[in-house]
Protein backbone atom coordinates (compact mmCIF):
# COMPACT_ATOMS: atom_id res chain seq x y z
CA UNK A 1 0.00 0.00 0.00
CA UNK A 2 1.19 3.89 -0.69
CA UNK A 3 0.21 6.95 0.07
CA UNK A 4 0.12 9.00 -3.17
CA UNK A 5 0.01 12.64 -4.01
CA UNK A 6 -0.78 14.10 -7.64
CA UNK A 7 -0.10 17.19 -9.20
CA UNK A 8 0.76 18.96 -12.61
CA UNK A 9 3.36 21.76 -13.10
CA UNK A 10 4.65 23.79 -15.87
CA UNK A 11 7.63 22.85 -17.47
CA UNK A 12 9.06 26.69 -16.77
CA UNK A 13 8.47 25.94 -12.77
CA UNK A 14 10.56 22.68 -12.68
CA UNK A 15 13.96 24.41 -11.96
CA UNK A 16 12.21 25.97 -9.12
CA UNK A 17 10.69 23.13 -8.16
CA UNK A 18 14.19 21.27 -8.11
CA UNK A 19 16.04 24.41 -6.33
CA UNK A 20 13.09 23.98 -3.53
CA UNK A 21 13.08 20.03 -2.86
CA UNK A 22 16.83 19.89 -3.21
CA UNK A 23 16.91 22.80 -0.07
CA UNK A 24 14.06 21.03 2.08
CA UNK A 25 15.49 16.93 1.41
CA UNK A 26 19.17 17.91 1.84
CA UNK A 27 19.94 14.72 -0.68
CA UNK A 28 20.63 14.56 -4.48
CA UNK A 29 18.18 14.42 -7.48
CA UNK A 30 18.13 11.13 -9.16
CA UNK A 31 17.82 10.94 -12.61
CA UNK A 32 14.61 9.16 -13.93
CA UNK A 33 13.97 7.42 -17.42
CA UNK A 34 11.68 4.63 -17.29
CA UNK A 35 10.82 3.26 -20.49
CA UNK A 36 6.89 1.50 -20.02
CA UNK A 37 5.14 -1.25 -22.04
CA UNK A 38 1.49 -1.80 -21.83
CA UNK A 39 -0.07 -4.87 -23.36
CA UNK A 40 -3.82 -5.60 -23.50
CA UNK A 41 -5.75 -9.16 -23.39
CA UNK A 42 -6.48 -10.31 -27.33
CA UNK A 43 -10.01 -11.99 -27.78
CA UNK A 44 -8.32 -15.82 -27.53
CA UNK A 45 -7.64 -14.81 -23.60
CA UNK A 46 -11.19 -14.46 -22.46
CA UNK A 47 -14.30 -12.30 -22.13
CA UNK A 48 -12.53 -10.34 -19.65
CA UNK A 49 -9.82 -7.88 -20.85
CA UNK A 50 -6.68 -7.49 -19.15
CA UNK A 51 -3.32 -5.59 -19.39
CA UNK A 52 0.11 -5.89 -18.60
CA UNK A 53 2.42 -3.18 -17.69
CA UNK A 54 6.31 -4.20 -17.98
CA UNK A 55 8.99 -1.03 -16.81
CA UNK A 56 12.62 -1.03 -17.33
CA UNK A 57 14.51 1.73 -15.70
CA UNK A 58 16.98 2.93 -18.10
CA UNK A 59 18.99 4.42 -15.91
CA UNK A 60 20.53 1.15 -14.14
CA UNK A 61 23.72 -0.24 -15.30
CA UNK A 62 22.26 -3.45 -16.07
CA UNK A 63 18.51 -2.34 -17.13
CA UNK A 64 16.11 -5.11 -17.10
CA UNK A 65 12.28 -5.45 -17.37
CA UNK A 66 10.24 -5.52 -14.46
CA UNK A 67 6.53 -6.56 -14.00
CA UNK A 68 4.49 -6.25 -10.46
CA UNK A 69 8.24 -7.01 -8.82
CA UNK A 70 8.88 -9.88 -11.14
CA UNK A 71 12.14 -9.76 -13.44
CA UNK A 72 11.75 -10.69 -16.52
CA UNK A 73 14.41 -11.26 -19.19
CA UNK A 74 14.24 -9.52 -22.33
CA UNK A 75 12.27 -11.98 -24.46
CA UNK A 76 8.97 -11.52 -22.27
CA UNK A 77 7.66 -9.50 -25.13
CA UNK A 78 7.29 -13.14 -27.27
CA UNK A 79 6.20 -15.00 -24.42
CA UNK A 80 3.47 -12.16 -24.26
CA UNK A 81 2.73 -12.05 -28.15
CA UNK A 82 2.60 -15.81 -28.15
CA UNK A 83 -0.29 -15.84 -25.22
CA UNK A 84 -2.51 -13.85 -27.60
CA UNK A 85 -1.36 -9.68 -25.61
CA UNK A 86 -1.31 -7.04 -28.14
CA UNK A 87 1.36 -3.82 -27.58
CA UNK A 88 -1.60 -0.87 -26.42
CA UNK A 89 0.79 2.22 -26.13
CA UNK A 90 4.56 2.67 -25.01
CA UNK A 91 5.78 5.42 -22.81
CA UNK A 92 9.11 6.91 -21.96
CA UNK A 93 9.06 8.97 -18.39
CA UNK A 94 12.05 11.10 -17.79
CA UNK A 95 12.68 13.07 -15.55
CA UNK A 96 14.03 13.49 -11.66
CA UNK A 97 13.45 12.17 -8.26
CA UNK A 98 14.36 13.06 -4.51
CA UNK A 99 14.21 9.83 -1.70
CA UNK A 100 14.13 11.30 1.81
CA UNK A 101 13.25 10.65 5.50
CA UNK A 102 10.52 12.86 6.75
CA UNK A 103 8.12 12.00 9.32
CA UNK A 104 7.99 8.96 6.93
CA UNK A 105 10.19 7.76 3.35
CA UNK A 106 9.31 9.68 0.93
CA UNK A 107 9.99 9.98 -2.65
CA UNK A 108 8.91 12.86 -4.91
CA UNK A 109 9.01 12.22 -9.02
CA UNK A 110 8.92 15.29 -11.87
CA UNK A 111 8.89 13.62 -14.86
CA UNK A 112 7.62 14.21 -18.42
CA UNK A 113 5.30 11.37 -20.11
CA UNK A 114 6.45 11.16 -23.74
CA UNK A 115 4.97 8.67 -26.23
CA UNK A 116 7.02 6.40 -28.85
CA UNK A 117 6.21 7.46 -32.72
CA UNK A 118 8.05 4.16 -33.32
CA UNK A 119 8.42 0.46 -31.23
CA UNK A 120 11.26 0.77 -29.03
CA UNK A 121 12.22 4.17 -30.32
CA UNK A 122 13.42 5.80 -26.97
CA UNK A 123 15.25 8.43 -28.49
CA UNK A 124 12.44 9.65 -30.49
CA UNK A 125 10.07 10.17 -27.92
CA UNK A 126 8.06 13.08 -27.75
CA UNK A 127 5.91 14.58 -24.88
CA UNK A 128 2.81 13.86 -24.42
CA UNK A 129 1.60 16.93 -23.06
CA UNK A 130 4.09 19.57 -23.52
CA UNK A 131 5.28 22.17 -21.31
CA UNK A 132 3.27 20.14 -18.46
CA UNK A 133 5.16 17.64 -16.55
CA UNK A 134 3.37 15.37 -13.31
CA UNK A 135 4.49 15.61 -9.78
CA UNK A 136 3.59 12.38 -7.61
CA UNK A 137 4.96 12.47 -3.61
CA UNK A 138 4.71 8.74 -2.56
CA UNK A 139 4.87 7.07 0.41
CA UNK A 140 4.59 3.63 1.82
CA UNK A 141 2.25 3.09 4.05
CA UNK A 142 0.18 -0.21 5.90
CA UNK A 143 -3.13 -0.20 6.66
CA UNK A 144 -2.38 0.48 10.57
CA UNK A 145 -0.23 3.23 9.61
CA UNK A 146 -1.76 4.96 6.57
CA UNK A 147 -3.17 8.13 8.56
CA UNK A 148 0.35 8.98 9.79
CA UNK A 149 1.91 8.89 6.78
CA UNK A 150 -0.84 10.52 4.90
CA UNK A 151 -0.03 13.21 7.88
CA UNK A 152 3.29 13.23 7.06
CA UNK A 153 3.13 13.65 3.11
CA UNK A 154 0.45 16.48 3.39
CA UNK A 155 2.67 18.53 6.36
CA UNK A 156 5.10 17.85 3.29
CA UNK A 157 3.35 18.85 0.51
CA UNK A 158 2.69 22.23 2.22
CA UNK A 159 5.64 23.66 1.10
CA UNK A 160 5.33 22.94 -2.66
CA UNK A 161 1.86 25.16 -2.45
CA UNK A 162 3.59 27.81 -4.61
CA UNK A 163 4.58 26.24 -7.51
CA UNK A 164 2.02 23.41 -7.72
CA UNK A 165 -1.80 22.34 -6.84
CA UNK A 166 -1.48 18.61 -5.43
CA UNK A 167 -4.50 16.50 -4.53
CA UNK A 168 -5.06 15.16 -1.16
CA UNK A 169 -3.66 12.09 -0.52
CA UNK A 170 -6.33 9.39 -1.91
CA UNK A 171 -8.48 12.07 -3.18
CA UNK A 172 -7.82 13.75 -6.81
CA UNK A 173 -9.34 17.30 -6.97
CA UNK A 174 -8.67 17.46 -10.56
CA UNK A 175 -6.07 20.30 -12.57
CA UNK A 176 -4.70 23.80 -12.20
CA UNK A 177 -3.14 24.63 -15.66
CA UNK A 178 -0.78 27.13 -13.75
CA UNK A 179 1.27 27.96 -10.86
CA UNK A 180 -0.39 30.99 -10.67
CA UNK A 181 -3.27 29.48 -10.83
CA UNK A 182 -3.02 26.69 -8.21
CA UNK A 183 -1.30 29.21 -5.56
CA UNK A 184 -4.74 31.31 -5.80
CA UNK A 185 -6.88 28.22 -5.49
CA UNK A 186 -4.89 27.41 -2.90
CA UNK A 187 -5.09 30.60 -0.94
CA UNK A 188 -8.82 30.85 -1.72
CA UNK A 189 -9.45 27.69 -0.40
CA UNK A 190 -7.68 28.63 3.04
CA UNK A 191 -5.13 26.33 2.26
CA UNK A 192 -2.29 28.46 1.73
CA UNK A 193 0.87 28.41 3.75
CA UNK A 194 3.58 30.98 4.58
CA UNK A 195 6.80 29.78 3.56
Amino acid sequence: MECVVQGIIETQHVEALEILLQGICGVPRERLRLHEICLKSGPNLGAVASEVRIMCDLEQTEPSWTMVESKVSKNVLRLFYALGYKLDHELLRVGFSFRFHRGTHITVTVSSVNKMLKLHSTDEAVPVTPGIQLVEVTAPATSENYSEVAGAVSTFCEYLAPLLHLSKPGISTGVVPTAAAAAASLLSDGAGTTM
